[in-house]
């Protein structure tokens, strides 16, 4: 399954957040999406999500528009998103969040079946969120609540996972897990774009690595060949540093004064 993103501009309130911009998530890639805070990396997100239609410019789901030639329905058992939070005003526990991600296999009046229960069990399983299910979701952390929404995305089964700061709140050992399971997803033959603050990660997992600053693509390419110097500084400043690890990855790390 293809995701194509072509010449897509995005506005708020008539300010343009993204500009023209034209990229392909294929089966096998995980892409790595980078930019300085505004650069519109969620925008993005948003709109190859169905969830923001784009002011000019298409979104492609295996060639048809994702707005108007693909059933609601349709593009949520394609793709699933991790959002940066999700607000969450009743206190479901956190078995029923990694259960909504079954809703797009369902009819509408249908209730969930035994092969729902091990999909949504297998998830939270992988996630490390199984022994959380009953608790509130209300009352968990920040970065158990990050694990059961993609506990959730993973149980609906898309060929395609969206995620925004997918490790935003987690703990070191969390961070690796969670982008390693992305990975996996990836390797079994799905596809991720993940909006990525640490480059490190992205040197780690991503196959791919857009670049995103003001709104525009400045960068698209293998992600290695553009962790460099040369490439990040025009988009992040001077402050970029970018060593190598005894492995042969790049490291990056800001540049003291």
């Amino acid at each position: 399954m293809e995701l194509k993103i072509e010449s897509v501009s995005c506005a708020y309130d008539g300010a343009t957040v993204l500009a023209g911009v034209t990229f392909a998530v294929r089966p096998g890639e995980l892409v790595a999406v980078a930019g300085p805070n505004g650069s519109g990396k969620t925008t993005l997100l948003r709109a190859a999500s169905r969830a923001l239609p784009p002011r000019a410019g298409r979104v492609l789901l295996d060639g048809r528009d994702l707005y108007r030639e693909v059933a609601a329905a349709e593009s949520a058992r394609a793709i699933a998103v991790v959002p940066q939070d999700a607000i969450v005003e009743f206190e479901f526990s956190a078995h029923e969040i990694a259960l909504m991600g079954r809703h797009p296999h369902l009819g509408r009046f249908d209730a969930e079946t035994g092969r729902d229960r091990d999909a949504v069990q297998a998830a939270m399983e992988k996630t490390g969120t199984w022994d959380l299910r009953d608790r509130p979701v209300t009352e968990l952390s920040g970065g158990e609540r990050r694990r059961v929404l993609l506990a959730r995305a993973l149980a609906q089964e898309a060929p395609l996972l969206l995620l925004d700061e997918p490790t935003a709140h987690l703990d070191l050992r969390y961070q690796v897990e969670t982008l390693r399971i992305v990975h996996d997803h990836v390797q079994a033959g799905g596809a991720a774009v993940a909006v990525l603050h640490d480059l490190n990660l992205a040197a780690m997992f991503a196959t791919r690595l857009i670049l995103l600053k003001a709104g525009a693509l400045v960068a698209d390419g293998p992600s290695r060949a553009l962790l460099t110097e040369q490439a990040l500084q025009p988009v992040f400043g001077p402050q970029v540093e970018v060593l190598r690890h005894p492995d042969g990855r790049p490291l990056i790390l800001p540049r003291l004064p």
